[in-house]
């Protein structure tokens, strides 16, 4: 049976108290409720009462703070800068005491312009940019400026036009002109660096940097004429590239030859005079043997391909050759006949080895 269903000892509830007849326990305790409260608004003491129990109760509320994994919070004591919290649960003092004022550090913000800028070769420009930055310390942030969205888009078109008024039209159009967003990023962080604000630019990008609409055909064209001359640079590298490598090989063989050639002569060269000076000391040694020597070897030179037979010992030596020697070489015997004997005057020395050279007695 349930407590609160009537018993066989009537209107009693589990603690054995009587409530009247139809009423629930949640009766009873609003009904004690307004009591108390009806207690407290009478009289100035009860007043009182729960203001100081209004007061407490804000004052332990007002103890603690939780920031966001996204945020920091400022602490101010009395208004004045104390302290930087964390993301997490933090206890502090009540209010007014402390407050606490929430950043969201990690959110990136965003500021967009298009502006019109005079470039070094006083040519107009139209230009769309976006600058994306941080908070990166929470109490400058708060303190040093009054207006940060629009500090950092006064500062960022400064940025921007003092890094397209240094720069040429061609430099800007070109591919160069991503350095240019790099030059603008720097110009802005040290100027924001400088008012000590607190923010960390991100990225700088610029979008539809174009001409005036007055002379964009006359850029179109100049655009296309640049990436016609880039083209055949590439070209003209490319066949570069093919050429010069077969050309320095070809250099590179002929000097080799070159050297080979001259090393060859050198070594000829000195061989011969080696030679000459070996002849020459045996010319002075035995002057008339070495001079018929010479004769003869020049002789047995110049006729080594000839049909013809020379004997120099005025016909008493018979040379038999073979029929067919020299034939080949000289067919034409209507001045000789192959094996023939020639009758040479020539002075016989005494004694010679080179005199009976190839003879037979």
């Amino acid at each position: 049976m349930a407590w609160n269903e009537p018993g066989k000892n009537g209107q009693n509830d589990p603690w054995n108290r009587k409530r009247q007849s139809g009423k629930s326990p949640l009766d009873d305790a609003l009904n004690r409720l307004k009591s108390l409260l009806g207690k407290l608004g009478h009289g100035p003491g009860s007043i009182l009462t729960g203001v100081l129990v209004l007061l407490a109760v804000g004052l332990v509320l007002s103890c603690y703070t939780i920031i966001g994994a996204r945020q920091t919070g400022v602490v101010l004591r009395f208004g004045e800068y104390s302290r930087t919290l964390a993301p997490g649960f933090h206890l502090k003092l009540p209010q007014p005491i402390e407050s606490v004022t929430k950043v969201e550090a990690t959110r990136i913000r965003s500021v967009s312009d298009k502006v019109s800028m005079l470039t070094k070769d006083e040519n107009i420009i139209t230009i769309d940019f976006t600058v994306q930055y941080q908070v990166d310390d929470s109490r400058k942030y708060l303190f040093s400026l009054d207006d940060p969205d629009g500090t950092i888009g006064a500062a960022a078109e400064a940025a921007v036009r003092s890094v397209i008024g240094s720069s040429d039209m061609d430099q800007i159009l070109s591919a160069a002109g991503a350095s240019l967003v790099s030059e603008a990023q720097v110009a802005l962080q040290k100027t924001l660096d400088g008012y000590d604000s607190g923010l960390r630019v991100t990225e700088v990008s610029f979008q539809n940097v174009s001409p005036p609409n007055e002379v964009k055909d006359a850029f179109d064209d100049v655009n296309n004429a640049r990436e016609d001359k880039q083209s055949i640079e590439n070209g003209a590298l490319a066949y570069a590239s093919k050429v010069v490598p077969v050309a320095r090989g070809d250099a590179a063989r002929i000097a080799a030859e070159a050297a080979g050639y001259k090393a060859a002569r050198i070594a000829r060269a000195q061989g011969d005079t080696t030679g000459f000076d070996l002849i020459l000391t045996q010319y002075k040694a035995a002057p008339d043997v070495t001079r018929k020597r010479l004769w003869l070897e020049t002789v047995e030179q110049v006729m080594a391909d000839n049909p013809k037979v020379i004997d120099g010992s005025d016909g008493r030596n018979i040379i038999n050759l073979p029929a067919l020697q020299g034939a080949a070489a000289a067919p034409d015997t209507s001045s000789a006949t192959v094996g023939a004997i020639v009758p040479v005057t020539a002075p016989a020395p005494a004694s010679s080895n080179a005199a009976d050279k190839g003879t037979q007695p």
